[in-house]
Order: structure tokens, then sequence, then C-alpha cells
């Protein structure tokens, strides 16, 4: 039994310092210099959750702004920003300004539009329904955002943009004019899956869009187990429910030949987000969603012109590089402290979803690898022409 304890007290001493020893190796890897400008105007508390995992990888992978410090997923950011004390409401805004806009695209060296849908009123004040819709205080993109990111294009800079950045409340002019810069468009429906649609027991279910059911099949919202809502621009329903109208509940994510090759990206993971159906026209296609209907539910995508399979990930030509991504991917709960430790990400890849929930699996599996890939591979391009 001696030196069965002997062991035990071992192995647990080698457990104590390993993460010294990660810090350790992470405090010592050298800084890559690259100037981001990240935009994301849907910060409705402290927490800043739609760019934050994104800062995670900067950190993580080293990369610092042009004074050399590292990036405050705080302050390091353009778009709302709320101050404290909270129960003042207090906030200011960060725009991205017309006159700033050249400056702007010849100072950065890439740019990620996290998020441009905004905070609105029920989100900012207490006590508000955060189910219903209400005023916008701040949010979509505007023509100023658009001219950034075309200056952007323009100089064959990085730019990557996601999910929000085309829907409401961004003005149709300008979404046209951004569909056009990236070579994408937007069928008008997103979609979200829900673990349960019984309105009873999930309060995040959007209590509008329940309302919106109601009226347009004027019958009851009756749905128990989980499943699939896709809504278009102009408010219309659809719910494919589990076991009925899916074959799997939950939509997925199938990596193409070129994002497994070029970013190790696996070859499906489960997307518990918001997404957006989108057409692809010259680029390349990194990633697939696909949702598994069944019989029912194929007939009711059929009917409204919904495709099943649809781009997740496309990645423009090298010229002008630019990434859309058609989810809420950068929307990860994520602990900052932990970027701060070599190989935490290969450990973390090491877990099984039926140990972790799917949005933590979906970032360690497949955003975490991407964002990476792409800012290493863009940082070694930048460093090849130098």
């Amino acid at each position: 039994m001696g030196k069965f304890f002997r062991k035990i007290f071992i192995i647990l001493v080698i457990l104590s310092l390993l993460p010294g020893y990660f810090l350790f190796k992470w405090a010592f890897r050298p800084s890559k210099e690259l100037k981001v400008l990240i935009l994301d105007k849907t910060v409705p508390s402290y927490d800043r959750i739609n760019h934050r995992s994104f800062n995670w990888i900067l950190t993580h992978d080293k990369y610092v702004k042009g004074d050399k410090k590292r990036y405050n997923y705080r302050k390091d950011y353009y778009g709302f920003f709320p101050l404290r004390p909270e129960r003042k409401k207090e906030y200011k805004i960060k725009r991205i300004r017309l006159s700033r806009v050249i400056s702007l695209a010849d100072s950065f060296d890439m740019t990620y539009f996290t998020d441009t849908y905004g905070v609105f009123f029920n989100d900012w004040y207490k006590g508000m329904s955060r189910t219903r819709r209400s005023r916008k205080i701040y949010g979509g993109l505007n023509n100023n955002d658009y001219l950034f990111l075309k200056e952007m294009n323009d100089r064959g800079k990085l730019i990557i943009s996601e999910f929000n950045t085309l829907i409401f409340p961004t003005d149709p002019l300008e979404r046209t004019k951004v569909e056009d810069l990236l070579g994408i468009r937007w069928t008008e429906w997103i979609g979200k899956y829900f673990s349960s649609l019984d309105s009873t027991k999930n309060p995040e279910l959007p209590v509008w869009i329940l309302g919106k059911y109601r009226e347009q099949y004027q019958k009851p919202w009756n749905f128990k187990k989980g499943g699939i809502i896709l809504v278009n621009q102009n408010d219309r329903v659809i719910v494919l429910e589990d076991e009925r109208d899916l074959d799997f509940d939950v939509p997925y994510i199938y990596s193409t030949n070129l994002g497994r090759e070029k970013y190790g990206l696996p070859y499906r993971v489960p997307f518990p987000y918001w997404f957006e159906i989108i057409e692809s026209r010259n680029n390349k296609v990194v990633a697939n969603f696909k949702i598994h209907v069944s019989e029912i539910g194929d007939s009711i995508l059929a009917a409204n012109a919904i495709p099943n399979v649809f781009p997740a990930v496309v990645e423009g030509p090298a010229a002008h590089p630019h990434y859309y991504l058609a989810g809420n991917f950068a929307s990860n709960p994520v602990y900052m402290r932990t970027a701060y430790f070599q190989k935490y990400d290969d450990f973390s890849r090491m877990i099984g979803l039926s140990l972790l929930s799917k949005k933590r699996y979906f970032y360690w599996h497949f955003y975490q690898p991407l964002m990476s890939g792409i800012l290493q591979q863009y940082y070694d391009g930048l460093q090849a022409k130098k």
C-alpha cells in the first residue's frame, strides 16, 4: 500500500505543477503584432460575450497591438460600451466615422465584425421583457461601416464578418452592398435550435415569434420537444419539431475537404446558435450547415424553397481575403484567464461532447481552430511580404 500511495502522491504533484509549467511556456512564446479592428455593437452587459471568445484566441496565440500591448476585450473594440455604475444605465458609443474611414483602413491589418445587431431598450433596461421586440438604441451595419469594409477589401486586407451583419436592423441597401462586396446573398431566412420548444418550460423562446406563429397559423403553440425555429424577413415562422420533422433536433456543421485540410476542422459538429441561410457566389466553401429533416420536414422546407444544406463558412479569394460565418459563431462562454496557459485549447479538445455543452464543444472543436488557423495563415502572409 505504501508504494501505491507514493505513486498517487507523485501523480498529484505532477498534476499540480502542470498549470505553472504551461503558464511558463505561454509567457515565453514570442508575441506577434497584428492590428485588429473589432466591431461589436451588441454589448448589453459587461461580459462582452459577442467578442470575448475571439479575444481569448488573440491572447492565447500572443497577438498584440501596434504598441505591443495585449488586446483587452473590455476596451479594444468599436461599438457599444456599457458604463459603470450599472444602475445609472449610461453608455458610450465608439463609431467608425466617415472622416476616419481611410485612416482606419490604412492603420489596421484586419477587421472582424463580430455582431452588428445592436442594443435595444428591452436588453438595456431591467424590468422589461427581453424576449419582446422593442425600440433600437444603437445597431445595424451603416454606410460608414460598409465604406470601411470596402477600403479594407480594396487594400487586400483580411475581413471577417458573421451573423447579424446582413439581417435586421441593417438597412436593405447596406445589406445589398455588403453582399456584393463579399460575394454572398442572404435568402432572408434565419433559424435557431432550441432544446425545448415548450413555452412553459423554456424562457429563452422569443415571445414575439410565438405571437407571429399564432397569428400566422390561427392555432396555439403546442410544441413540447426540441427543434428548430425558422423565421424570414417578413416574420413568417416555420417550426421543425424533433422526431416528427427532424431526424436530429440540432443542426450540424460539416467541414468540406478545404476546411479539414487547411484548418484541421472536424468532420462535423453540432451548432446550437442562431444561423442564417445564405448562398455563396464566387467563394470557396469551408463548411456547410445541414438540417437533418425527415420526409415531413423535407416537404415543409421544399414548400418554402428552403434548402437543408447551405454554407456555414465561406472564404474569399487570396487577393481580397474575407470570411463570412453564417452563424452566431463568436458568442461563446469562455474564461479569459485560461488563455494564458499553453495547450489549454488542446486539452479542451480532448474532452468529448458527452462532457461539454454543445456550445463549448462547438467553440473548442470548430471556432477556435478555425480562427487560429485563419489568423496564423494571414499573419504568415504579412510577414512574408515584409
